[in-house]
């Protein structure tokens, strides 16, 4: 069986500091944009100037400067829009271009298989994404912290059983946050075990009680 090779660029954009990743296939030049929020413009050059065909777009959560350049990215590129159902509602005029997803499905970009991990708690339908040894994180978890509870939809005790399950993926994966809040702009998360209070807290009584709702 042919090596596969996975292809992933990190792109900063937009006032609020966003992610945005091009994530596929080196063989196939396939890619699927991660949560196009800002200057669609700038993504779609960016696959260009690598010779990367978009044919998806994955989205970790439907937050404003997570979707906002969806539909101009759209006018750009025909890509299928996978999002969680439990936010599906909030993408309107996408029709059958709407792929409803749940925690444990895949889906594959070329030769690459991408798992969709949901991890509530940020938003309802807040989902991670899984490629061989990297974890694409959205606002779940971040370098050093994790994402805020206290917007509309937020739920701290989720939170504390998204970051849960994430603790047991194996120490050596990379992580790529929903934002450039640090002063790296990926990690692992043996490093975050290490480091990162949200991830060391060691029940959900503490974990209500740093979030001020305990």
């Amino acid at each position: 069986m042919a090596e596969t090779s996975l292809y992933l660029r990190q792109i900063e954009l937009g006032p609020m500091q966003n992610f945005v990743y091009l994530v596929g296939s080196a063989e196939t030049r396939e890619i699927a944009v991660v949560d196009p929020g800002w200057e669609a413009e700038k993504i779609a050059a960016a696959a260009e100037a690598d010779g990367m065909r978009i044919t998806k777009v994955l989205i970790t959560h439907t937050h404003f400067d997570h979707v906002k350049a969806l539909p101009e990215l759209l006018e750009k590129v025909r890509a299928k829009v996978y999002v969680h159902k439990a936010e599906a509602e909030f993408l309107k005029g996408l029709g059958s271009d709407l792929v409803k997803v749940e925690g444990g499905d895949e889906v594959r970009i070329g030769n690459i298989s991408v798992r969709f991990l949901h991890t509530p708690g940020h938003t309802p339908g807040s989902q991670c994404f899984s490629l061989e040894d990297k974890l694409i994180s959205g606002d779940t978890l971040f370098i050093g912290t994790c994402g805020r509870c206290d917007l509309p939809g937020g739920d701290p005790e989720q939170m504390y059983r998204s970051l849960s399950k994430l603790k047991e993926l194996e120490d050596r994966t990379i992580l790529y946050p929903g934002h450039n809040y640090a002063d790296r702009p990926f990690s692992t998360l043996g490093e975050e075990k290490r480091s990162n209070y949200f991830l060391q807290v060691s029940s959900l009584k503490q974990f209500l009680r740093t979030m001020g709702v305990g």
